[in-house]
């Protein structure tokens, strides 16, 4: 299958594109600028310098295509990329695998699919955009919600291993609130397989959640941080002010939910079979671990 794919060298993508053409895909990658797309060239994929609310250009690329993954998705691009994108493969019956999040779930012990919607802030916009691509007749539509993605030594994961470390006899390294709340988690090479089998096998009008199903505390992560790093003092609580001063007030409400996911939908559905290390692993003695060391 000929494949368009936005998002092409970020943090996800970077997984994406070498999955796809390992599965014998070609790739076209719509970029923003010269530099991504000798990136997505060296990778062995074609690539398109332009824009993503170009509506014209993402309409003939979407229907020379087979199908099209959406990863860069952002509020000021998707209402016009999604309509493009439908403009472009309508009534062809084609793949269109947009990206949600799982933030927009809010607090869940057991987030599914069928969860009801708790935004924060920070995603209330998707939700409209995820609508109107699951609504599409004559497009295969469907939604991958990615939980929080790391591997690496990239990806948010890094709040936690670039947490202030506090100063004194004995320094403390910061969590996130009071550490209690869980994180929903997945890899970033797991995911880009479920983008993937999405692609090839969701039906239209499916979510597909993206969770590995490790739920870590933030505290159980912080504390492993502090670990590896040899911090004296292990962890710290912050206020939610603290948390809001150092990550601004739109990301720290979002990674104060309390979430826990399994993806079990995905595995059923698709086959799917996250097997990459979790994220205490990947603190512990993995990617993360060995700038911690050093820190």
């Amino acid at each position: 299958m000929s494949i368009l794919l936005t998002g092409a060298t970020g943090y996800i993508g970077s997984s994406v594109l070498p999955r796809l053409l390992d599965e014998g895909h070609a790739v076209t990658a719509l970029v923003r600028d010269e530099a991504k797309a000798q990136l997505v060239r060296d990778a062995g994929a074609s690539a398109v310098v332009g824009d993503a609310t170009d509506s014209a250009l993402v309409s003939r690329l979407a229907r020379e295509s087979d199908g099209v993954i959406h990863l860069a998705s952002a509020p000021d691009v998707d209402p016009v990329f999604v309509a493009a994108v439908l403009e472009g493969l309508a009534g062809s019956g084609k793949p269109f695998v947009h990206t949600g999040g799982v933030w927009t779930y809010g607090s869940n012990p057991d987030i599914t699919e069928d969860s009801p919607a708790a935004p924060p802030a920070i995603t209330a916009w998707r939700g409209a955009n995820e609508a109107v691509v699951l609504g599409a007749e004559g497009v295969r539509g469907s939604v991958v919600v990615p939980s929080i993605v790391y591997g690496h030594g990239k990806g948010l994961a890094r709040v936690i291993v670039d947490a202030p470390r506090g100063s004194g006899v004995a320094p403390a390294l910061q969590l996130i609130g009071d550490g209690t709340q869980h994180w929903a988690t997945v890899h970033v090479d797991d995911v880009a397989a479920l983008y993937v089998l999405a692609l090839e096998n969701g039906e239209a009008g499916e979510v597909y959640i993206a969770a590995g199903g490790a739920n870590p505390t933030v505290r159980e992560l912080g504390e492993l941080a502090a670990r590896a790093a040899e911090v004296a003092g292990g962890v710290a609580p912050a206020s939610v002010e603290e948390t809001e001063e150092r990550l601004g007030a739109g990301l720290a409400e979002a990674l104060l939910l309390d979430q826990q996911a399994r993806g079990t939908k995905a595995r059923i559905d698709l086959g799917w079979e996250p097997n990459g290390p979790t994220l205490a692993d990947e603190i512990a003695t993995g990617s993360y671990a060995h700038e911690l060391a050093r820190s």
